[in-house]
């Protein structure tokens, strides 16, 4: 198996040239296209990376992908949660509006969140609770960078405050379901990769 230290290492390659290619203008569009694949091979360091119960962690990340898709859709087409939104072109395939990356997506803030809070050692509940305000730390980031790069766009023009409560409330979820699985660990992958991804975001948001 691969040490974790190359896979930090090979993360850390795929997400310095994948923000010089993002803010290089020349190069945008190609690299704005690799979103969907960038968050793939994320998704994949997890699970090489993971150290115990392998089969478990599978099993919730397909939790968090089914839970991640349906508040997404429920969202896209109903405005119930989130907010007013669609999505653009720049994150891959598409289910009934929704980039099936961003189920993805939501497991791999879940974990890696919970890989930087549970470094301490906290009770359960609060490890999940501010392992959440992280993954809304992190969306608070990431929004105008997605509106820039066509991964979602907010009807009305503007990111709702509600939008960062429904974030708030599906993270806890899923954070609580992670910790009743018993899988929080400490995991230097996890942890760089969180860092990894806010850092990168945050250079676009500059």
């Amino acid at each position: 198996m691969m040490s974790e230290r190359w896979i930090r290492i090979i993360l850390l390659i795929l997400y310095v040239v994948g923000a010089v290619g993002m803010l290089m203008p020349s190069t945008r569009t190609w690299f704005v296209q690799l979103s969907a694949l960038n968050l793939a091979i994320s998704f994949g360091a997890l699970i090489l990376s993971r150290k115990a119960k392998p089969l478990t962690f599978v099993v919730f990340l397909s939790i968090a992908f089914v839970i991640g898709i349906s508040v997404e859709l429920i969202g896209v087409h109903t405005s119930y949660l989130f907010g007013s939104y669609f999505y653009g072109n720049s994150l891959g395939w598409k289910w009934y509006g929704v980039p099936l990356i961003i189920g993805l997506n939501w497991g791999i803030l879940t974990v890696t969140s919970s890989a930087i809070i549970h470094r301490f050692q906290l009770n359960k509940h609060v490890e999940a609770i501010l392992a959440a305000i992280l993954m809304v730390l992190f969306d608070y980031i990431l929004e105008p960078v997605a509106i820039k790069l066509d991964y979602w766009h907010w009807t009305e023009g503007q990111i709702p405050v509600y939008n960062f409560i429904c974030w708030m409330g599906v993270s806890y979820l899923l954070q609580l379901i992670y910790k009743r699985m018993k899988l929080a660990e400490v995991n230097k992958v996890a942890e760089s990769l969180f860092l990894m991804m806010f850092i990168f975001f945050t250079l676009l948001m500059l």
